[in-house]
């Protein structure tokens, strides 16, 4: 409850109230002290152990261990975006998280945007220290550094020749649009738990728009929705669901011909073989994230392009807007020109299509998840810890 229903929408800032009940609060502290028993359990052995803890859902526990450990260093990574002051100001136990969370040597986000709105949550909320110039928070004798580790994924393929793949991409793509029940010449592809911070509601808006504007890719359009469902449990979720199939079955009334219909809203957990076939034939990858820490769905699709073919449409709310410049970065609430750039993504030139494809996955080979993790242990295993004598003297 309060990581799903609080923390989730506060960080989003996607307009879907955050809830906060007394009685998620103590479960998430049960939470924490549940996992800190048993990690400290774990290092106990252990003269000077480095700790990785991951997400939002363990926002207490930093400081947990570190009060029994202090000669343990640890580092947090939250996966999703840090919203501003003000924004984080509404959660009831606001300073009991910051103060969690400082319980860290090393804290990190995906960009340095997300850092700069930490230290200015620290900095309202909290007695402390901030050195900006060297992104750290120093109180009760302790720092923590802040930094940006923006995250990436694996990348494992090489490269095709251009030539033989044309041919293998269209049979491929025959053949994944037939288990589907549809014919069309061009395919857009969203992969994305169903989620209210992914926009998707803005995207089918934007399909059923650009057929408006270019009536001449009626027929020959199809966007596919890959979405897992997620949190059902939980109200918005449920009625989310609902109001995608309407929106999708309207739009596809509208426009549909025998054998063809604009949208293929495929509800599932999808296999990575069956996101993979979809990323493969589509022509076009649509990422708009409302709120976003990273989105690893954009870098995944540039990662599996080794055809060095095919055009991201990306939201400027994603984290990877900052790294993947050569994707065309949209606001995903301007239905307009979510439209006017699937256009664009249709009809680009094979060439122009290919170098930006080249300079992303250029990219993402050098700054893949090895690379990211490996930045965060290296940065925290050269930390000087401060000596609790020379603290104590002080």
């Amino acid at each position: 409850g309060f990581s799903n229903e609080g923390i989730w929408p506060l960080c989003h800032i996607t307009h879907t109230r955050p809830v906060f009940r007394l009685t998620d609060w103590i479960h998430y502290q049960k939470v924490n002290e549940r996992f800190a028993v048993e990690l400290l359990d774990e290092i106990q052995n252990e003269e000077e152990p480095l700790i990785l803890l991951q997400d939002y859902h363990f926002s207490l526990l930093p400081l947990l261990v570190k009060s029994k450990r202090p000669n343990a260093r640890i580092a947090v990574f939250w996966h999703i975006p840090w919203p501003n002051p003000e924004a984080f100001g509404i959660c009831p136990w606001k300073q009991e998280i910051l103060i969690g969370l400082l319980g860290a040597d090393l804290l990190g986000f995906h960009t340095q945007f997300h850092c700069n709105n930490f230290l200015e949550t620290v900095d309202r909320y909290l007695e402390s220290k901030i050195h900006w110039d060297q992104f750290s928070v120093e109180r009760g004798g302790s720092v923590t550094l802040v930094r940006p580790f923006p995250i990436s994924v694996a990348f494992t393929g090489g490269t095709r020749e251009p030539g033989q793949e044309t041919q293998s991409r269209a049979s491929k793509r025959e053949e994944v649009l037939r288990k589907i029940g549809v014919t069309s010449q061009y395919v857009g592809v969203g992969v994305d738990r169903i989620d209210y911070t992914k926009g998707i509601v803005e995207r089918f808006r934007a399909v059923e728009r650009f057929l408006e504007k270019y009536p001449e890719f009626t027929g020959r359009f199809t966007f596919v929705e890959l979405g897992a469902p997620s949190r059902t449990h939980i109200k918005r979720y449920h009625d989310l669901i609902g109001e995608l199939d309407e929106i999708a079955d309207r739009i596809n009334w509208r426009f549909q011909t025998k054998g063809w219909k604009p949208i293929v809203f495929l509800k599932a957990h999808h296999s990575h073989q069956t996101i993979g076939q979809f990323y493969e034939v589509a022509d076009i990858c649509v990422v708009t994230s409302l709120h976003d820490g990273m989105n690893l769905v954009a870098k995944e699709f540039v990662a599996s392009r080794d055809d060095e073919d095919g055009v991201l449409i990306l939201s400027q709310f994603a984290g990877a807007a900052s790294e993947l410049e050569d994707a065309l970065v949209v606001n995903p609430y301007d239905i307009e020109q979510l439209a006017d750039a699937v256009h664009a993504a249709l009809t680009m030139k094979p060439a122009e299509r290919r170098a930006r494809m080249q300079r992303m996955r250029a990219i993402i080979k050098e700054r893949n998840v090895y690379r990211w993790a490996a930045n965060i242990v290296k940065t925290l295993s050269q930390l000087k810890l401060p000596n609790p004598v020379t603290e104590a003297t002080k």
